[in-house]
């Protein structure tokens, strides 16, 4: 417990510094383009009251959500068949590199050209920006599962369903919290740019609209309300995950 508090007296302490030097560079430039905290808070207040900044903020976490739950689901289950098929493996890899290369930004373009400006092709153009990472991710973890548990199952006979319950999902927990850590950072950040270049609502939205009026101060306001949103994930959710995975393996080796 009172590790816990020093940690969160530490964090509390870098941010203080961290906005007293805003504050102090944003009086000493005198510049637009840098308003000082207050005017962002200000600005923050405005868009609250109002009643944007919930409506956008939850249209782009929905969006996340949604690329999340696609790219994990469908990444999961290619990687885990490639890591445990070889001939698979050797067959879809230069696919795999292919994917992995593509620009966020084409794949967004294409995919608004292909099917529209709909939620389907935004929420479908972020998970396939983010399907390879999952599917590397899971497939060095299944070229690394135990075989001797393996052939436990085998002597036991345990059916498909069984062993992927009982012997494989759990050897891969720690792939998982990491897919997943890494998958919401670099979704949430493609979900912006899809926001911009195609959608009427949103974070990403907000900035581009924001940034045609010049309004810096508004730009900042809703960077740093998402960013505290997915802070929160980060530390509420995902770094509680990542560290049961990597008990989960400490206590079996």
């Amino acid at each position: 417990m009172r590790a816990s508090l020093n940690k969160a007296g530490l964090v509390f302490a870098s941010l203080g510094v961290f906005v007293a030097l805003w504050a102090v560079v944003a009086y000493q430039l005198n510049d637009n383009a840098l308003p000082p905290p207050a005017d962002v808070w200000a600005a923050l207040l405005v868009e609250y009251h109002s009643g944007e900044l919930f409506h956008h903020l939850g249209m782009t976490l929905l969006r996340v959500f949604g690329a999340f739950v696609v790219a994990m689901a469908i990444g999961s289950a290619i990687g885990i068949w490639l890591g445990m098929h070889s001939l698979s493996n050797k067959i879809l890899d230069p696919w795999l590199i292919l994917l992995l290369n593509m620009p966020a930004l084409v794949v967004i373009v294409l995919s608004y050209i292909w099917f529209g400006l709909n939620e389907a092709a935004a929420i479908g153009a972020v998970a396939v920006n983010k399907i390879p990472n999952v599917v590397i991710t899971l497939r060095e973890g299944a070229r690394s599962l135990n075989p001797e548990f393996s052939e436990m199952a085998s002597v036991y006979r345990f059916g498909f369903v069984k062993r992927l319950r009982h012997v494989v999902l759990p050897q891969l927990q720690p792939f998982f919290a990491a897919a997943t850590r890494s998958g919401i950072s670099l979704i949430w950040k493609i979900v912006l740019i899809v926001e911009l270049l195609g959608r009427s609502n949103g974070v990403g939205f907000q900035i581009h609209l924001y940034f045609q009026l010049f309004d810096v101060a508004t730009i900042l306001a809703y960077t740093l309300a998402f960013v505290v949103v997915m802070l929160t994930v980060e530390y509420a959710v995902l770094q509680p995950l990542d560290k049961h995975a990597n008990q989960w393996r400490s206590t079996n080796e």
